[in-house]
């Protein structure tokens, strides 16, 4: 039998939740989605005898916005445990808007994460999970695959995390010509205050993951001149912790355009305050798709990415193999479901 541990959490959407014309922000929902993944996850390797245990945000897989959620909708968040590895526990997300006033409801968002459980006495010390029980074999068998992939694409993806991102300070974004890299490449600064951790004092992924959105949504706001919306989010990969009182810079740069579509790549660096011997290091990286939408939020061209450089031309073809896997898949989806 597998295991019944559910979770769930609902909130009503707020205006400040919300963009200017009343879609809620894709790092909100990425947030609601970290915050019932990281209950159901510390309370099932709490189950046992030994350390008290927090459970930490190591991977999100792709996330796909398959509706938008308003100001006024109510967010209804399930979160149910699906694999546990011995280090390790998959944690499969729903989110439903409900319109509270007409009672309709719609799937919003579909999300995968995985957590790994540390102990409150030593923050080094990785805490072994509490196995599940399974419907049967196969079932085992298909999460031990799931845990596989993702633990192979955590180290291709480690290889990028040399790659930097350079702040463009306002005088010179203006002599950046439009539509280039330089012109909505962005950064965000923010000092990690106590409000943004967990128990063990490090940030809670769901923060870092708003913080990254955000930055993703100024970028394609710069590009488009537009609204904006996320689309998806391809793997969040969270390398390393980030600690209470260090200052975090949040930086995207475009790298990808199609006709409808925009790829934003977000790096999050932490730079301790009072460890300075440390360093500055790489946290977390990620990449973002946004659509433009006009006044009555139906999909507008996207401007074409003008590339500068060898690396940009790069990393726009890596970008186009993306796209067109990710089109790939979500074709063969359509095609199964028919």
């Amino acid at each position: 039998m597998l295991s019944i541990a559910h979770q769930q959490l609902s909130r009503i959407m707020r205006p400040d939740d919300a963009n200017i014309v009343g879609n809620v922000h894709g790092g909100t929902i990425l947030k609601m989605i970290e915050e019932a993944g990281g209950i159901i996850s510390t309370r099932h390797c709490n189950t046992q005898s030994g350390d008290r245990c927090v459970a930490a945000l190591a991977r999100v897989e792709r996330t796909d916005f398959l509706h938008p959620m308003l100001i006024g909708e109510v967010a209804h968040v399930s979160a149910e445990l699906t694999y546990t590895s011995r280090h390790s526990v998959e944690v499969q997300v729903n989110v439903m808007a409900e319109n509270i006033l007409t009672g309709s409801k719609k799937v919003t968002n579909k999300a995968t994460l995985w957590y790994v459980p540390f102990s409150l006495q030593n923050v080094d010390k990785i805490i072994e999970v509490p196995q599940i029980e399974y419907a049967s074999p196969e079932q085992e068998e298909e999460g031990k695959k799931r845990y596989e992939a993702q633990k192979m694409e955590r180290l291709e993806t480690k290889e990028r995390n040399g790659e930097t991102i350079i702040p463009v300070i306002s005088p010179d974004r203006q002599t950046k010509e439009e539509y280039t890299v330089g012109c909505s490449q962005s950064s965000l600064i923010h000092l990690v205050g106590p409000s943004d951790c967990t128990l063990h004092g490090f940030v809670h992924g769901g923060v870092t993951m708003k913080l990254m959105d955000e930055v993703a949504g100024i970028v394609a706001a710069r590009h488009c001149k537009t609204n904006i919306v996320t689309a998806s989010v391809d793997a969040i990969n969270f390398h390393r912790k980030i600690k209470k009182g260090c200052v975090v810079t949040v930086s995207g740069r475009m790298t990808f355009t199609s006709n409808k579509s925009m790829e934003i790549e977000v790096f999050v660096d932490a730079d301790p305050l009072v460890e300075t011997a440390k360093g500055k290091y790489r946290a977390v990286s990620a990449f973002f798709t946004y659509i433009s939408l006009d006044k009555d939020g139906k999909p507008l061209p996207v401007p074409t990415l003008k590339l500068e450089t060898q690396e940009e031309k790069k990393r726009f073809e890596e970008g186009k193999v993306r796209y067109l896997q990710t089109k790939a898949k979500r074709q063969a989806e359509q095609e199964r479901q028919q």
